[in-house]
């Protein structure tokens, strides 16, 4: 599991405001967690051929989809107690291959990389462990997990609302469209905060007792090692005392390899110097996603009906990416995204 730093849950103003103050520095920095994974996600993804690889690409496509709604929640609370998600900035982008924003110095280093089981196992299942699992793997105990790290901001939300009302955000900034999950519901109150960070927690990485999360699906964590072990997580047909509950014994997902694009791992602009075409493809790609990204800020600051827009922008993506990828940039490789912030 990654493991976050303690700092982004201290406090060195014990006052209502400050408190206040670095709740809504975490539930930013959450924000910013939501989207980090998205990009190495993406890529994984985009790098599959069209039509090969399909159970894999649509279990892929379905945690890409929920890691958008759970970034949407973060927003929805910071907005409900006050603050302002900033998402249209150089920094929002992380940089790849690097750490995820808020984890110590010495955890998880994430690549932008062609999808394998190594990168599914090292990488992806790394980022979404939970602090148990139901399959009989028991991670290391030290570190705060990401699931640690939204239980303290609810416990805050909570001891807050003891304090004084911080529940002041203009109702019309919440999103309330868009993801069948938010049910035109938006966080108003206490209630409607815990149970949104609730959504996050559950779908990302399931409860201590089932991999399920509320909606019927698989959360995260469980999606990936369906992957890595190339079999469908069934209940355990034969529990026993001492045996997990829940197994990789159901049907086959087959990988094959023959079905991702060669690209490069990490590619940087300046690996497409020399490469005109390539430049200017990859120039396209991020100028899209950083146009989706200022839609989403302004969907989140006041104006949730540009959501249509980003979603489009994030339609195109894709065919961007994959003719990206058809490009050879050194003999047996192809290029890829660099995910690069540019300024409108």
């Amino acid at each position: 599991m990654i493991r976050l730093k303690h700092a982004l849950i201290e406090s060195h103003d014990n006052s209502f405001e400050g408190r206040l103050k670095a709740l809504k520095h975490s539930l930013q920095t959450a924000i910013e967690l939501e989207h980090s994974t998205i990009p190495p996600y993406l890529y994984a993804l985009y790098s599959i051929k069209t039509d090969q690889n399909l159970e894999i690409a649509y279990l892929i496509k379905s945690i890409v989809k929920q890691e958008m709604l759970h970034m949407a929640l973060d927003c929805n609370v910071l907005n409900a107690i006050g603050g302002h998600p900033k998402i249209d900035h150089p920094r929002f982008i992380p940089h790849y291959p690097g750490h995820l924003p808020g984890s110590v110095e010495d955890s998880l280093i994430v690549p932008l990389a062609a999808l394998s089981k190594q990168l599914v196992h090292d990488v992806f299942m790394v980022i979404e462990e939970p602090a148990k699992t139901v399959d009989g793997v028991d991670p290391p105990p030290d570190g705060m997990t990401i699931g640690q790290f939204y239980q303290h901001i609810q416990d805050e939300i909570t001891a807050l609302g003891k304090l004084g009302n911080i529940f002041t955000g203009n109702p019309e900034k919440q999103l309330v469209t868009g993801f069948p999950e938010l049910q035109y519901k938006g966080v108003t109150d206490e209630a409607s905060a815990l149970a949104a960070i609730d959504m996050i927690v559950e779908q990302g990485e399931g409860s201590d007792t089932s991999p399920i999360d509320p909606e019927h699906e698989l959360a995260h964590y469980y999606k990936y090692a369906e992957i890595y072990y190339g079999r469908k997580l069934i209940p355990n047909p034969d529990p026993q005392a001492g045996k997990p509950a829940w197994v990789f014994e159901g049907h086959r997902i087959e990988f094959d390899a023959g079905g991702i694009y060669p690209v490069i791992s990490n590619p940087q602009r300046l690996n497409y110097a020399h490469r005109p075409r390539i430049a200017d493809l990859n120039l396209t790609f991020n100028s899209t996603y950083s146009d989706m990204l200022r839609k989403l800020h302004a969907v989140f600051n006041g104006q949730p009906d540009r959501l249509a827009l980003a979603l489009l922008s994030m339609q195109a993506l894709r065919e961007q990416a994959q003719l990206l990828m058809t490009q050879e940039v050194v003999p047996g490789q192809t290029a890829g995204p660099t995910f690069d912030y540019i300024p409108a």
